[in-house]
């Protein structure tokens, strides 16, 4: 057997426990394909990812990323919990303040920031586009939302990657209560190709301006405890219709409470359009693997 050192994280998280945890196994170079899918359904978590040494100039490492399922192309969280792996084990230093990710989606930078002992780290997300625009009346959408009170910006089916229903709900405390139907969303995924329904509702409160809730239906019926992906996506939905809220384009959701977690994601969109999304990472577990 070969040890490897490994890592579990805890992503989007102000303090351990709060965030989506993350399982990374560094100097992976020597692992299949097959491999590596077994470590990931070995740990159960919801992604698990292996670094190895970079192959593109201008790379700080390699990257790959696998659910218990099947390989993911791209998420955020464990892109943010990676690069803070790779910076605690010494494998790569920032470059004018930013790291580079090569993954199957090709190199993406990770933005590093320090303020008061506090790292934080974004990933630029792949651009993402808007597929289509419907009313809350559309026969697909409606039985997965029959009932919820909705907000000001029409429904939405996004694609970055990962295609995400994204709906308004008037505001957070109804949000926070809604019970999904399980059934109507997963029908409403797997008929359009969905991850799921990626619901939001603009908050007063000090610490963050939105609380999202992110119901996946394709495959496993789970609600996310952090998705740095979906809200990138919902960024560039809001940005796009000008409701972007906070300020200077910037802004924090939370995410979680409704499964047991309290993750703050920090989105930022730059003046080139891109949209950043990111937050703190947490090292609960330092040791190593015998696979």
């Amino acid at each position: 057997m070969t040890t490897r050192r490994f890592l579990q994280l805890d992503v989007f998280a102000p303090r351990p426990g709060t965030g989506n945890p993350l399982a990374v196994v560094l100097d992976a170079d020597g692992l299949d394909e097959a491999a590596m899918q077994a470590i990931a359904r070995w740990t159960r978590l919801p992604e698990t990812t292996f670094i190895f040494a970079p192959t593109r100039p201008g790379s700080s490492y390699g990257i790959r990323m696998f659910a218990p399922q099947k390989e993911v192309p791209f998420a955020g969280h464990p892109s943010v919990g990676s690069a803070h792996a790779v910076l605690e084990a010494g494998i790569a230093a920032p470059v004018d303040g930013q790291l580079v990710q090569d993954g199957i989606n090709g190199p993406l930078p990770l933005r590093i920031s320090e303020h008061g002992g506090v790292r934080t780290i974004a990933i630029r997300t792949p651009r993402a586009a808007v597929a289509e625009v419907v009313g809350a009346d559309d026969p697909r959408l409606q039985p997965a939302i029959s009932g919820w009170p909705l907000g000001q910006l029409p429904p939405v089916l996004m694609d970055g990657g990962r295609r995400w229903w994204l709906v308004e709900v008037a505001d957070e405390a109804s949000l926070r209560g809604l019970t999904p139907d399980w059934d109507a969303i997963a029908t409403l995924a797997e008929s359009t190709g969905a991850m799921g329904v990626f619901a939001y509702a603009r908050s007063h409160g000090e610490d963050y301006q939105l609380v999202v809730r992110a119901f996946v239906g394709n495959g496993r019926r789970f609600e996310d405890a952090a998705s740095g992906a979906a809200n990138a996506v919902l960024a560039a939905w809001l940005d796009e219709r000008n409701a972007l809220p906070g300020s200077g384009k910037r802004y924090t959701a939370s995410q979680g409470r409704e499964v047991g977690h309290d993750a703050l994601l920090e989105l930022h969109i730059d003046e080139d359009g891109e949209v950043w999304s990111g937050g703190q990472v947490q090292t609960v577990i330092r040791g190593t693997i015998d696979w």
